[in-house]
C-alpha cells in the first residue's frame, strides 16, 4: 500500500467526526490488524504552505497518476494510523522520487534533535 493514494474515513483532529477523504499511505500494512499510517490530503491549497505541505498541482509530475481530481495539498503534519480494511478504494500512486521526498520531510520532522 505504501505510496498509494486512497479514499478513507479520515477522522477530524478533535475526533468529533470523520469524512471520506483522500489520504496517502505512508506505510504498508503493519501487524495483525493490518494498520497503515496515512497522511491527510485536502483540496485546499494554503496561501502560506507549511514546510510539511506538499502541493500536488496539475503541473506536478505525479498528478496524472495520483487519481486526484483537482490540485491538492498532502499534509504531513496531519497523520493517522487506521486499519487497511477501512480503505474504500484506491485512487492512484506517487512516484518513488516523490515518496523519497516525503520520507526526507518526515525524517526531518521525526528525527530532529530540537
Amino acid at each position: 500500500m505504501k505510496g498509494k493514494i486512497v479514499l478513507i474515513q479520515f477522522p477530524f483532529d478533535d475526533l468529533s467526526s470523520n469524512k471520506v477523504r483522500p489520504a496517502y499511505c505512508l506505510t504498508n500494512e503493519i501487524g495483525i490488524y493490518q494498520h497503515i499510517i496515512f497522511a491527510f490530503i485536502t483540496s485546499r491549497i494554503p496561501e502560506k504552505p507549511l514546510n510539511t505541505d506538499i502541493i500536488l498541482q496539475q503541473e506536478h509530475l505525479d498528478f496524472a497518476n495520483s487519481g486526484l481530481r483537482q490540485a491538492s495539498t498532502l499534509r504531513l503534519d496531519h497523520l493517522v494510523t487506521l486499519r487497511q480494511s477501512l480503505i474504500r478504494r484506491e485512487l492512484g500512486f506517487l512516484s518513488s522520487e516523490t515518496q523519497d521526498f516525503i520520507a526526507n520531510i518526515l525524517c526531518r520532522i521525526l528525527c530532529s534533535s530540537k
